[in-house]
């Protein structure tokens, strides 16, 4: 009798695993309940009954264009924990009703990220909602791409988000979010929007969120903490002919606080827009307590009437990023309190500069506390006019701190301090160019400026002049003129 091999019964295994993960499988083929997957049969009802018999916790879409014309609502404490996984991205949903093409629903409603806070149901049923590899599209005015309403530890990956309204709408109460390796492109409204929404530890990392004329990511009257933001293309979230928008927006007005939070390495531009910015923080004129412990650090931000704006706002911490083409300006801050803005390069790169419209880019500061700006760069800048106008103008502040900034070739003046007390301009560089002969003044001050410090600077003179003291409460020392 032949003696069959070993590596005859390693294949024969092989073959028969693979028979069997396909024939028994884990996940739930769509097309197996009826699905088409052509673009034009409404494929709704399917995909529901898809999801209804996911009792092993995965559906799948293999290639295809798969219709919908309703949202496909996914209450976990009822169906158990779920993934919707596109066959190698191959798979397309097509929203063509109103609403979101998938919407989560947990009952996570009242549980913090505290272990002891999470019911035994949620555990069991609701952890870690999982989609990836899919592409949903808009097909009606009000079609949105996924809802995540009280849910825990939900994780969207690997997702093609466009020509939706909202792409992706966080509602009610979320814990422990991660978004990831994701597309939010060509949206009408908002690329991420958290809505009134009460999350703690939110991840938006390594995605590409473009195109969207009402916001990139927007937060509006809600209760954030630990926020990370890192690692994504930001861009072109704006509508010129629309309302104002941001990149990134933080509003705190009416209601909610946004605390602890990190922007960090992301590439961050725009196309000027009216009363646009690429990051802007909109906090409580009343309690500046709501919007703070913020770093911005590392980030590429461009193109866009302001780069930052920051109202009402504390504990703010923006170093080491790149500025360029601050239409009106790089960093516009309203009513701030304990902000340090440290190395940071505030560019004028003329391969960027068409002749119009008009970048005057430069920091201006109304109403400081506690505010340092060091070791900044700040090249061929300032908006404002002879009156009031400069690369950096600081107005009605105190304990403002101006040390080490090289300042080259800037709009109007140098530095201007008007109506701040106990403040110091210190070992900074203000130079121009021959060619340039735009400069009034290098450092001028004005109104009352008690127990303010104008210490070490090298200055060179400006049309007017190189140091111009109209300021009561100054005193000059060991300044020095340069050419």
């Amino acid at each position: 009798m032949q003696h069959l091999s070993i590596p005859y019964f390693k294949l024969l295994f092989i073959c028969l695993t693979i028979c069997l993960e396909y024939e028994i499988g884990y996940a739930i083929n769509v097309k197996d309940f009826g699905a088409k997957g052509d673009g034009k049969t409404d494929d709704t009802r399917a995909i529901a009954a898809a999801i209804s018999g996911a009792t092993d916790g995965l559906v799948e879409f293999p290639r295809g264009t798969y219709r919908i014309t309703k949202t496909l609502e996914i209450d976990l404490s009822l169906k158990g924990t779920l993934g919707l996984s596109g066959r190698g991205a191959s798979a397309s949903i097509i929203m063509a009703g109103e609403g979101p093409a998938f919407r989560f629903i947990g009952s996570h409603d009242k549980g913090s990220a505290l272990p002891a806070s999470v019911m035994q149901l949620t555990w069991d049923k609701e952890r870690m909602p999982l989609i990836d590899a899919l592409e949903i599209i808009g097909d009606h005015v009000n079609a949105d791409g996924i809802e995540l309403k009280n849910t825990l530890m939900p994780t969207l990956r690997a997702l093609l988000i466009r020509n939706v309204r909202n792409g992706i709408h966080l509602t009610s109460r979320n814990r422990n979010v991660l978004i990831d390796a994701c597309h939010v492109y060509n949206n009408s409204g908002i690329g991420i929007f958290l809505d009134q929404v009460n999350i703690h530890q939110f991840i938006i990392s390594d995605s590409h969120i473009s195109y969207c004329k009402k916001g990139g990511i927007k937060v509006i009257n809600s209760e954030i903490r630990n926020f990370q933001i890192t690692g994504n293309d930001i861009e072109y979230n704006c509508d010129p002919e629309g309302l104002p928008s941001a990149d990134i927006l933080v509003d705190c007005i009416q209601s909610g606080s946004v605390r602890e939070g990190t922007i960090s390495g992301n590439t961050i531009q725009a196309i000027p827009s009216p009363g646009g910015a690429n990051i802007r923080f909109l906090g409580l004129n009343s309690n500046l307590d709501k919007i703070g412990l913020w770093s911005i650090t590392g980030n590429h931000i461009s193109n866009q009437e302001v780069n930052i704006h920051l109202e009402n706002t504390r504990g703010i911490s923006i170093t080491g990023n790149t500025f360029i083409r601050g239409y009106n300006h790089h960093l516009l801050i309203n009513n701030g309190r304990n902000l340090i803005v440290n190395g940071n390069v505030f560019d004028h790169n003329e391969d960027y500069f068409p002749s119009e419209p008009r970048a005057y880019g430069g920091i201006l500061l109304n109403d400081g506390e506690n505010v340092i700006l060091s070791d900044n760069i700040i090249d061929g800048s300032g908006n404002g006019g002879e009156d009031v106008g400069a690369a950096i103008v600081v107005k009605d502040s105190r304990e403002i701190s101006i040390n080490a900034c090289q300042i080259k070739n800037p709009n109007f003046n140098g530095i201007q301090i008007e109506r701040s007390t106990n403040s110091q301009i210190m070992n900074c560089i203000i130079s121009e160019n021959a060619k340039n002969n735009g400069m009034l003044r290098g450092i001028t001050l004005g109104g009352v400026c008690t127990g303010t410090l104008v210490k070490d600077n090298s200055v060179a003179k400006g049309k007017q002049a190189g140091i111009s003291n109209y300021a009561t409460g100054v005193l000059m020392k060991e300044n020095i003129s340069i050419d």
